[in-house]
């Protein structure tokens, strides 16, 4: 069995394989059980987190394992911790053991770029992007390779994160324009393609601000009652998800609107595996909102530790 460290998946990593890598594999068959995530202190509410995701395919098997500790950055400590475990479908054996922090930042930015290509308008330009975590350089550059973006405005409540978001989206791709951005509701006004990637616990994104044509993309929350955006964006738009299961037990962006009467689970117009599979349609007209919500898949983690094995067997 391989052990594969977080330097070896970035020293192969690439957005136009992955997301191919991850098209054919939610258009294919695969098995994926809705995720466990265990609060380690659900007494006290302290935030510790145990979850794990498993999925399968007809090449592999795999399950994902990962902690969440929030207080941690105050230790010096990462937040995430998290291993991808490998098994050959066809005899059982252990394959390999991927470093899944550095793989969960590249599957999400590349699985949102996948949904934006059904979902965001062939003319899109302008990106505007929410949060300056360690995910949102990702998610900026996935979403340049599957749209012609020459802007990308950046916004955040930290002035220096913000600065150091720029500098590294511009290191791996100097020729796309960025600029920091204050004026929230004026950046969303002028933008085709919005990504919050937030740990936002109330609406950043108001469903007034957000012009017809746009789509948004929604990955920053795993919690019940906390959302990116408010429920008038939802009604506003054609919702999709990476996952039913998953995100009608977690994500408050739908769970709040439907527990207040304004939307209901069959709004849910697809989710990713039927984009890829052609089962549903994604975008139907140049004026209409869209709105992609994701927490995460196995599958997602499946197919990209897996593009990672076979890239560094090559």
């Amino acid at each position: 069995m391989r052990i594969i460290d977080a330097q070896q998946v970035a020293g192969v990593m690439a957005f136009d394989g992955l997301i191919g890598a991850l098209r054919e594999a939610f258009a294919g068959s695969f098995g994926m059980p809705q995720r466990q995530l265990y609060p380690l202190d659900p007494q006290h509410g302290h935030g510790d987190a145990f979850a794990v995701l498993p999925a399968w395919n007809e090449q592999l098997v795999g399950v994902k394992a990962f902690t969440y500790y929030p207080d941690n950055p105050a230790r010096g400590l990462p937040t995430l911790a998290s291993k991808i475990l490998l098994f050959k479908r066809d005899s059982g054996a252990p394959l390999a053991l991927v470093d899944g922090t550095e793989v969960t930042y590249w599957r999400t930015a590349a699985a949102s770029a996948l949904a934006a290509d059904y979902l965001a308008r062939p003319d899109t330009r302008r990106l505007l992007l929410c949060g300056t975590g360690k995910l949102a350089p990702y998610m900026a550059l996935a979403h340049a390779q599957v749209r012609g973006i020459d802007e990308v405005m950046i916004w955040g409540r930290d002035a220096e994160k913000a600065k150091l978001t720029l500098q590294q989206i511009q290191a791996r791709r100097p020729g796309l324009r960025c600029r920091l951005v204050e004026d929230l509701p004026a950046a969303t006004a002028e933008a085709d393609i919005i990504s919050c990637a937030t740990g936002a616990a109330v609406p950043l994104i108001l469903g007034d601000w957000v012009q017809p044509g746009c789509h948004v993309d929604l990955v920053g929350n795993h919690a019940a009652d906390r959302r990116e955006c408010d429920s008038t964006l939802v009604e506003r738009s054609r919702v999709f998800v990476d996952s039913r299961s998953n995100v009608l037990n977690e994500a408050g962006e739908l769970l709040i609107p439907i527990a207040e009467g304004r939307f209901s689970v069959a709004g849910v117009a697809a989710e990713l595996a039927e984009l890829c599979a052609g089962r549903r349609a994604g975008r139907q007209s140049d004026n209409e909102i869209t709105l992609y919500k994701s927490v995460g898949t196995a599958l997602a983690d499946l197919a990209a530790a897996h593009w990672v094995v076979r890239q560094l067997a090559e």
